[in-house]
């Protein structure tokens, strides 16, 4: 059987104590069982240290006690090895490592002053106060060691003290930082178990530390404690487990530990960078965290949103792998958290949201639309959520929708399978009259783009050039009668193509009936075709006179309402513009 570390520490440390202990020419008379190992001891030698032990062996029902059980003493074996070195006057060399331990230790066993003077623990206690307590970095070992002495530790205020010395040190070098870099402190914390680091910080808080101090102290724990999903973007903690429960109760543990990690961030919002959020707020969500903790980072998100960036906001979309879009309802409810405060602060000072946006808002309604061009490329992405997320901005936030057009192209390219309606569902969220001129004239040669869409946008450059203006005009044009009569000539071009489809059905109608007539008598054909011509060219004629009624660019005139059935159709017309 192949010996563990754990074993040859053991031999190790009986091959010690034997040479220290059968030095003596007494034989030993009591084995003391510590856990695996066992130590042949003096039963005079621990009596004249430890009350507990003279108890045990005092109150004893048998007549001769030759084993003694202590498995439970804080430390373990090797604990239990230096505190009988020390009943038999053997040095060892007490450390910050183990300081704590013994101090438990000699509680454990009673070694203390009262029973014997210059016993263990007023040893301990010297070192403690003396060489261990007087440094922040002496604290946090300390403190360190204590989590695996439990509550003992806590009930000699062993870890109080420790606090209380790493806060007080700790609160002077974010004031007056004396080493490089200005913020190793918090390395020194992020050593901790989250509950003494938030005890620390706490009593940190109380003491008048800054909230940038305490948000420095939480990012770097945060790094350490969960650094393949807060800084290496990889989860990959959650794939390196041997198996599906040794994975789920990892995955329990960081939840716990990020839950725990939100509810020490102090109050105000803007102490945190936004980055750190976004990859908090991905962590909670791809760990399941309760709904409370993932509000209260979106909350803290939206509050400083104008700060954001696309990858920001990518972060919070994608798995670990980049694959696959992951969550899409947080920045939904991000960005429209912060359109909402745009509104309340608008209507508190006065003005009118939907006319003057602030700059925020605009910088904002930039980052949502370069953001949507960049999700468009997945084809999992639905219309209702690429929509749901465009029209929480408001469009009087964007001064043009260049962007935006270009996030909707790529999603049509991406989506070539949607019908007329789809497409227009995906464009409703866009003006057309807010195109730069590059922007129009890519729209209306995109034949990605529902008809109606391309009719706004060469109507835009037609207006222009018929009122004199030039077509590299970047101004915009807020005229409601435009976008009406737009309205009125897009459906009149419906109209005249539903026309044109009942002429095509007529036209073939009539071809059938000429083909079925063919086989008989001459003469009755000669009058059927004479009946059946005249009665093409009466239909024909009527026809022609109703699509010129409905033509809205007859005689290069917009007004449609006042045509004049005798206009001569003959003439040639004025062609403002050509779908093809």
């Amino acid at each position: 059987m192949a010996t563990t570390p754990l074993n040859n520490r053991l031999s190790m440390a009986m091959e010690r104590t034997g040479q220290w202990v059968f030095s003596q020419e007494i034989p030993t008379d009591v084995v003391v069982v510590v856990g695996e190992a066992n130590f042949s001891l003096h039963k005079f030698m621990l009596v004249a240290k430890s009350n507990y032990i003279r108890k045990l062996i005092v109150e004893s029902k048998e007549t001769e006690l030759t084993r003694i059980d202590l498995s439970d003493i804080p430390g373990g074996p090797e604990i239990f090895e230096k505190g009988a070195k020390f009943c038999y006057g053997v040095n060892f060399e007490i450390t910050v490592h183990n300081v704590a331990a013994l101090r438990c230790a000699a509680e454990y066993l009673q070694m203390t002053d009262k029973y014997c003077d210059s016993n263990l623990a007023g040893r301990t206690e010297d070192f403690l106060s003396q060489v261990a307590l007087s440094s922040l970095s002496g604290a946090v070992v300390v403190l360190k060691s204590c989590e695996d002495l439990l509550p003992l530790a806590d009930e000699l205020q062993i870890v109080q003290r420790c606090v209380e010395v790493a806060t007080v040190k700790a609160c002077y070098e974010a004031n007056f930082p004396c080493r490089s870099p200005p913020n190793w402190w918090t390395e020194e914390l992020s050593i901790l178990d989250v509950e003494f680091f938030g005890r620390i910080l706490i009593m940190m808080k109380q003491r008048g530390a800054k909230s940038l101090t305490l948000s420095s102290a939480l990012i770097t724990y945060t790094e350490r404690s969960l650094r393949d999903l807060v800084r290496d973007h990889s989860g990959s903690g959650m794939k390196s487990s041997e198996s599906v429960v040794a994975s789920s109760d990892l995955r329990v543990q960081q939840r716990e530990l990020l839950e725990s990690i939100i509810s020490l961030m102090p109050s105000e919002k803007a102490a945190f960078p936004i980055n750190f959020l976004c990859c908090l707020l991905r962590s909670a969500i791809f760990l399941k965290a309760s709904t409370s903790c993932k509000n209260e980072l979106e909350k803290r998100i939206s509050a400083i949103l104008e700060h954001v960036t696309v990858d920001d906001l990518l972060v919070l979309s994608f798995t670990y792998d980049g694959e696959r879009l992951f969550d899409l309802e947080s920045v939904r409810k991000i960005v429209g958290g912060f359109v909402e405060k745009e509104k309340s602060m608008a209507v508190f000072s006065g003005g009118d949201f939907r006319e003057a946006c602030s700059p925020a808002m605009h910088r904002v309604a930039k980052t949502v639309d370069s953001y949507l061009g960049e999700i468009a490329t997945y084809g999992e992405l639905s219309i209702s959520k690429f929509n749901g997320i465009a029209n929480l901005v408001p469009k009087g936030s964007r001064k043009v929708d260049d962007d935006l057009y270009r996030a909707i192209d790529i999603f049509l390219k991406t989506h070539p399978n949607l019908d007329e309606i789809e497409r227009e569902k995906v464009c409703s969220s866009m003006d057309p009259l807010k195109l730069s001129y590059e922007a129009r004239v890519h729209a209306s040669q995109n034949k990605r783009l529902p008809v109606q869409i391309v009719l706004h946008a060469l109507y835009y450059d037609q207006l222009k050039l018929r009122s004199g203006t030039g077509i590299d005009d970047r101004t915009i044009p807020e005229a409601a009668a435009t976008r009406k009569q737009l309205q009125a000539d897009v459906s009149l071009v419906k109209e005249n193509e539903a026309l044109r489809s009942e002429l095509v059905k007529m036209k073939l109608y009539i071809n059938d009936i000429q083909k079925n007539n063919s086989g008989s008598s001459h003469g009755n054909t000669s009058s059927k075709v004479s009946s059946s011509g005249q009665r093409k060219h009466t239909f024909f004629s009527s026809m022609s006179k109703t699509l010129g009624k409905l033509n809205p660019f007859k005689n290069g005139s917009k007004d449609t309402l006042n045509l004049d059935d005798g206009v001569d159709i003959t003439k040639p017309r004025r062609r403002r513009f050509s779908i093809s």
